[in-house]
């Protein structure tokens, strides 16, 4: 889960671009995830300043229009535990990579969305078992969020 070296935001964001044009996705298009918990319609735990937001406790995630009003979600995501806890907090997407592969914990991250030091991004993957600290998202919802967060966006964690 730590940066790649070599890697410029520039490559990583025309890369995005390529993508998002090839597969075609519409963030506002696609159906929401059920969540395990619910909030009033068209609310979130984050400020209106958001385009993504993480409820860790209730593993929820929505993606947001920076002005309060919700894109995408919401989403059941998976987080991280006790031992490898997701960081709260206010952060900036810092860049992202179609295809990573995490040197620390040898595994596969598709659409990452890299956010928080330490290699914390959103990415594709399994719902059953927590991460080492990142939020795992289903390939719909990873696609999702890779596709419309971009470098410098505002990330919260609650």
């Amino acid at each position: 889960m730590r940066r790649a070296r070599g890697w410029t935001v520039g490559a990583v964001t025309g890369a995005a671009v390529a993508l998002v044009a090839s597969l075609g996705i519409g963030v506002a298009d696609a159906a929401p995830t059920s969540a395990p918990r619910t909030y009033p319609t068209g609310a979130t735990p984050c400020t209106a300043t958001a385009k993504a937001c993480v409820d860790v406790d209730g593993r929820t995630a929505w993606l947001m229009d920076g002005h309060g009003a919700i894109v995408r979600g919401p989403v059941s995501v998976q987080t991280g535990d006790d031992e490898d806890p997701t960081p709260r907090g206010t952060f900036h997407v810092q860049w992202k990579a179609e295809q990573y592969t995490s040197r620390e914990y040898l595994t596969q991250m598709p659409y990452s969305v890299f956010f928080a030091d330490g290699g914390v991004a959103f990415h594709e993957g399994r719902q059953d078992t927590p991460s080492a600290g990142c939020v795992k998202l289903d390939e719909a919802d990873a696609k999702a969020w890779f596709a419309y967060l971009q470098v410098g966006d505002e990330v919260q964690v609650t």
